[in-house]
């Protein structure tokens, strides 16, 4: 990471901004409506920020919003960056170097996913509890910057088990059936076949998508604590025996909008 980058990234945010952000939130396709409750909001387009890549996907705005929800200062990034959409895989990380220069200790990742345990349905939520990097690749490859993080991160606790803990206790409080499993993140940007699936099952997979690892990765490296939350957005395939396309993706994360809304604001609440 080129620090002179990240700096002028950091100070050019800084600038509009009249309070430390608290808590970043990444949100995944379809899932960008929570940025719309944020209270006094600052949008910054991502083309308007030194060194950001642009988010080319349906279901990306592209734009930082950064205000109060829930009572809690947050940065979001209302649509994220790809690899599979030709982008290195430290510029699909650099806004989460942005947050933690920008004093973020706490982040919440969403994505939407395809189930891979057959238990699951479209629309469920799974809190991630682990997951699998099935792309051979890592954002830490290269020289390491030690002011950013150690050469060899610890990833036992990728998603902070008291966040964890918290994010259960209300989905009880508000009643909602919230799933539990492991991610897996695939590059993209096809989906994955019938005996791909199969694999990632045997595996220990239980919900696969094209995002949110390599930001973990980079999140714990850079000391931030991360809560993860999958939307299942469809079944994966041969699950179903069904073709799979982005507009169910979309679909789906409309219809569970409404709990996805609920659940995150009322796990801000408690971190108030």
């Amino acid at each position: 990471m080129k620090s002179k980058q990240l700096q002028d990234a950091t100070r050019f945010i800084t600038d509009r901004l009249s309070q430390t952000p608290e808590i970043g939130l990444i949100l995944g396709s379809g899932l960008g409506e929570l940025a719309n409750e944020i209270e006094s909001p600052i949008n910054i387009k991502y083309e308007e920020i030194p060194g950001f890549p642009v988010s080319t996907v349906e279901g990306h705005a592209g734009q930082l919003v950064i205000g109060d929800l829930q009572g809690v200062s947050v940065i979001a990034m209302q649509g994220r960056f790809h690899y599979y959409e030709g982008y290195g895989l430290e510029a699909v990380t650099f806004p989460v170097r942005v947050m933690k220069a920008l004093g973020v200790e706490r982040l919440i990742v969403t994505n939407a996913a395809g189930g891979v345990n057959p238990d699951f349905e479209p629309g469920n939520l799974m809190l991630i509890t682990d997951h699998i990097n099935n792309t051979g690749q890592n954002p830490l490859i290269g020289p390491n910057d030690s002011e950013q993080g150690v050469r060899f991160p610890d990833m036992s606790t990728a998603y902070d088990r008291q966040l964890q803990r918290l994010a259960k206790q209300v989905a009880n409080t508000i009643d909602l059936d919230l799933k539990e499993g492991v991610y897996v993140w695939n590059t993209g940007p096809c989906y994955e076949t019938p005996a791909e699936i199969n694999m990632l099952q045997a595996m220990g997979g239980d919900a696969v998508g094209m995002s949110t690892v390599p930001e973990v990765i980079v999140a714990r490296h850079a000391g931030i604590e991360v809560l993860g939350i999958s939307c299942i957005s469809n079944m994966a395939a041969g699950i179903l025996d069904q073709p799979l396309n982005h507009q169910e993706v979309i679909e789906t994360t409309e219809k569970v909008r409404g709990d996805f809304l609920n659940f995150v604001k009322a796990i801000l609440g408690k971190l108030a």
